[in-house]
């Protein structure tokens, strides 16, 4: 029987050669966000590892939209050469290069993990936007509600973001929609207590999320895929649900979105997450199921036989991986050996097998 994850998977007019993903990973190593030598390195060597596809970590649509002063950016038009240079080489070695364009919301203006915890100083950060001027906890920022004026912009830095993507190599585009960041600060109920259109109702609180993807669509071409990561639950009582998460993903199919990155949590720091391998797959399968959209799972998946067996039972189409991909860049080769799948190693490796 054939090896699942290493089966092709096609999307629009683009093929991965197999289904293994490189998630998201913040990396918190630019400066007025410029991808550098980092970047080329963490993401080039997943490429030669084995990876289908490979998405770039949350990169803001502006300024304002950083998690932290470090994070990666497209949000002018200087930018893009330094991401070309990545994806000419991710492309080189046999990977779909991907960027997951992102707005960090109330939970930007923040420290990264290894230099502080909650708001940088005032001289530091910037004033974070969100549905509702409600901080994600007493040590982050105290945002401000977007009004329509805000909102525009927003539109607008995505828009922007979109064609700076296209001319930067990318192929795949991924809108976050999960974690607590600003679309998904929208569509919960816990962070969204707006009285306008884009609050109260299921239907209000999607609309951005809504009007987001049709501006990416002005610009990103049809042969393209577009994805969406959600963040399936929130974990807490009267928030977002699997349910709900359901009732969107079949709008989203509808918006003829291609695949949903079936996420988790994010947006509420006290919740209590059942942290565990697989332990967001069941989301996954869910949405994949009931809505009768591809998705992706992500989450604790560390072996090649667990990533296999979720395919196998039909609760994805897509393996999104980090951490392990952390711990071992070549973990498509080796899964390939493991599971008796056809994925050779890049000549240069074949060389050194054989002395020469």
């Amino acid at each position: 029987m054939a090896v699942q994850l290493f089966s092709p998977l096609r999307l629009r007019g683009l093929e991965l050669k197999n289904r293994i993903v490189v998630s998201p990973m913040c990396e918190y190593s630019s400066q007025d966000g410029f991808a550098n030598d980092w970047h080329l390195v963490h993401l080039g060597s997943r490429a030669v590892g084995g990876a289908g596809l490979i998405l770039f970590e949350a990169t803001a649509v502006s300024p304002e939209a950083r998690i932290t002063p470090d994070d990666l950016g497209i949000w002018k038009d200087e930018h893009i050469e330094g991401l070309r240079r990545i994806t000419s080489f991710l492309e080189a070695h046999g990977s779909v290069p991907g960027i997951q364009l992102a707005h960090a919301g109330r939970k930007a203006s923040t420290f990264s993990p290894w230099k502080g915890e909650g708001a940088v100083p005032a001289e530091q950060g910037w004033q974070t936007v969100a549905p509702s001027a409600v901080p994600f906890s007493p040590t982050y920022p105290q945002p401000v509600a977007l009004d329509q004026t805000g909102i525009q912009k927003v539109l607008n830095d995505f828009r922007e973001a979109t064609r700076r993507s296209l001319e930067a190599g990318f192929k795949v585009i991924e809108i976050h929609a999960a974690h607590g960041y600003l679309l998904h600060e929208f569509y919960s109920p816990l962070s969204n207590q707006r009285t306008d259109d884009y609050g109260g109702s299921f239907e209000n609180r999607i609309r951005l999320l809504l009007e987001i993807i049709d501006a990416v669509r002005e610009t990103w071409p049809a042969e393209y895929p577009l994805l969406v990561r959600i963040s399936a639950t929130d974990w807490t009582e009267g928030g977002w649900t699997i349910e709900d998460s359901v009732r969107l993903a079949k709008v989203l199919k509808d918006k003829q979105i291609d695949l949903i990155d079936t996420s988790t949590g994010g947006n509420v720091p006290q919740a209590e997450i059942p942290v565990g391998p697989g332990y967001q797959v069941e989301f996954a399968a869910r949405v994949k199921q009931e809505a009768n959209i591809p998705t992706g799972a992500v989450g604790i998946i560390t072996t090649a036989q667990q990533a296999e067996d979720i395919l196998a039972n039909n609760q994805a189409d897509l393996i999104l991986m980090a951490r392990e991909l952390l711990r071992d860049p070549y973990f498509p080769l080796h899964a390939a050996q493991e599971l008796g799948a056809d994925l050779e190693w890049p000549v240069q490796y074949q060389r050194a097998k054989r002395g020469k």
